[in-house]
């Protein structure tokens, strides 16, 4: 079924067009017409199925005049990332329909710049549980209008914790309401919300189609938070390619990582949406001429692309959509082809993240070791040699410079070793010292080098270990696994870190917010003033490995500031 064939009005048909959208998804076909027509619907469908186009476009095709000052539909999504993604999604569907106005809200963002937004009248507002709540509570966000509330990915809300959020917003907005729920999975938690919170819901199962992506290996790196640059600059000198694709979900990842390549030595370009349109021609030239030998590129930006000869594929980040990562590799590996693809990993939600991307592939993504930097010196090396074996011979009309040479004290060996070296040095002058740090906890041993920051907060104001943990990995994105044990004091607390990772935890928690509180965090020199009276009161915590992974982040937007929701329960309304 194509979009032309449903009920939508022109705006949204050109928009839909612009984007190269034809044919609907099943989940499309299914939910759109549903959901036009005011029905709760619960969708159970995996990423990658087309979700967001699922509800955006009913979203975007609902706003009518009257909505110019008051929010008509509310979208929750687990993370920022999504929340972002969903929202620069639907604008692009209200690209002609200049009624809509729509706003992401979520934590770790500048709460100003979004209380103005919803000021200048949003009518769809996207955004992450606890910062929706902020702005309940501000009375800045008003849902005394709105009309319909979707739920994305709620099984993934319900496991990061945010189950009461979700409650405590739906008991806000109006019982007269539509209210839709897509998620991969049907727990018996999002079968209670559903039986609570909507009226007669339609049920609508997808399956998603397997894709098989042949004759392309896929391999993926776990790598040290902060250190992803320095393990793509290594892969590319092991692996030599003479075209790679690296992806990245962000424009500004794009520009930073380009930038990074650049210094590096590295002939690197990036592509994405805001470049103009001769930026994109001059970049896409050169290339396919081979004169730039690594393309850093958005999704958006790499969609439609056509280039034979894509040695490997490098996902800097991992793709937020199962179907974006299929066609990302689907770069490499064509014509018959052999390919690889390369996926860097920082964390162990992330493993999880990519074991469900092999799932709906049905493809094997194998953990690889980094190369290590000796090893690409040795590779250089044998390549040289070969390289020197294979050139033809040569005939002696530039005798006269070696012998002028020879005249002065440099011999043939001398001459062949500095022409060596400084070939060498040229190449291998950009890698980077690369010492993956070993996580802390590992069975009952740990080896890890480890030393201790001090952070300026302690039980004085009421500071529990879970508040410090959880602060520390929304902050750094680093799973709780990789902080070792937490020591609280009267007026500070120490926690034990991996020593490879002390620069880029300080730069990424200063300033850094826990309970509302502003604190400065240093490494610990073991001479901090209040221990000595604190002793007794000292508290040791041990991450709980079950929560590890999520740092304890149960009322936190993921990337926000970890703040304890101290209100007391309400009573839910339907």
């Amino acid at each position: 079924m194509h979009f032309n064939e449903l009920n939508l009005s022109q705006e949204i048909i050109n928009a839909v067009e612009e984007l190269g959208f034809s044919e609907m998804t099943e989940i499309q076909q299914e939910s759109i017409p549903l959901l036009m027509q005011g029905a709760d619907v619960v969708g159970r469908s995996n990423t990658g199925t087309g979700k967001t186009a699922a509800f955006g476009i009913p979203a975007v095709e609902s706003i009518t005049d009257a909505d110019r000052k008051s929010v008509a539909v509310l979208i929750l999504c687990p993370t920022r990332e999504l929340a972002m993604q969903a929202c620069e999604e639907i604008r692009k569907f209200a690209k002609y329909k200049r009624i809509v106005k729509t706003s992401a809200v979520y934590g770790g963002a500048s709460m100003e710049r979004q209380i103005m937004e919803l000021k200048r009248g949003a009518n769809i507002v996207i955004g992450t549980p606890g910062r929706i709540m902020d702005h309940i509570r501000r009375r800045t966000l008003k849902l005394d209008k709105l009309r319909t509330v979707i739920l994305d990915e709620a099984d993934e809300m319900l496991n990061m914790g945010f189950r009461e959020d979700i409650e405590s917003i739906l008991s806000e907005v109006p019982e007269e309401r539509q209210t839709v729920l897509f998620s991969a999975t049907m727990p018996p938690e999002i079968l209670a919300i559903t039986e609570k919170y909507q009226h007669e819901p339609v049920q609508i199962k997808i399956k998603s189609a397997q894709k098989t992506v042949e004759s392309i290996q896929q391999f993926y790196f776990m790598v040290a938070m902060g250190r992803k640059t320095d393990a793509l600059k290594l892969l590319l000198a092991a692996y030599s390619p003479e075209a790679a694709m690296v992806f990245c979900n962000t424009k500004k990842m794009v520009d930073e990582l380009t930038e990074e390549l650049v210094k590096s030595g590295i002939h690197a370009a990036g592509l994405h949406g805001d470049m103009k349109q001769a930026q994109r021609t001059q970049v896409m030239n050169s290339f396919k001429s081979k004169a730039t030998a690594v393309l850093v590129a958005t999704d958006v930006a790499a969609r439609g692309i056509d280039v034979s000869g894509i040695d490997a594929v490098f996902n800097y980040d991992i793709p937020q959509d199962n179907e974006y990562y299929i066609h990302r590799i689907g770069r490499t590996g064509r014509a018959g082809r052999d390919g690889a693809a390369y996926t860097l990993v920082t964390s162990r939600r992330q493993q999880y993240e990519l074991k469900d991307i092999a799932r709906y592939t049905r493809a094997e993504i194998t953990e690889l070791p980094l190369p290590d930097k000796s090893d690409i010196i040795s590779v250089r090396k044998e390549e040289i040699i070969k390289e020197i074996v294979e050139m033809p011979p040569v005939n002696n009309k530039y005798d006269d410079i070696t012998d002028k040479l020879a005249s002065i004290g440099i011999d043939y060996r001398e001459i062949a070793l500095r022409l060596i070296n400084e070939r060498l040095e040229k190449e291998i002058s950009g890698l980077p010292e690369f010492d993956m740090p070993k996580p802390l906890k590992k069975g009952r041993k740990s080896d890890a080098k480890t030393v201790k920051i001090d952070i300026s907060i302690g039980r004085n104001k009421k500071i529990a270990p879970n508040f410090i943990l959880g602060a520390l990995v929304d902050a750094t994105g680093m799973s709780g696994q990789d902080f070792g044990k937490i020591d609280i004091f009267d007026n500070h607390t120490t926690v034990e870190i991996p020593e490879a990772e002390t620069d880029y935890i300080l730069e990424s928690t200063n300033p850094m917010k826990i309970n509302g509180n502003k604190v400065e965090i240093k490494l610990y020199n073991g001479n901090s003033g209040s221990e000595k009276q604190s002793r007794r009161t000292e508290k040791s915590f041990k991450p709980d490995r079950r929560k590890a992974a999520y740092g304890n982040r149960r009322k936190a937007d993921i990337f926000g500031d970890y703040t304890p929701n101290r209100r007391k329960r309400t009573k839910k309304r339907h």
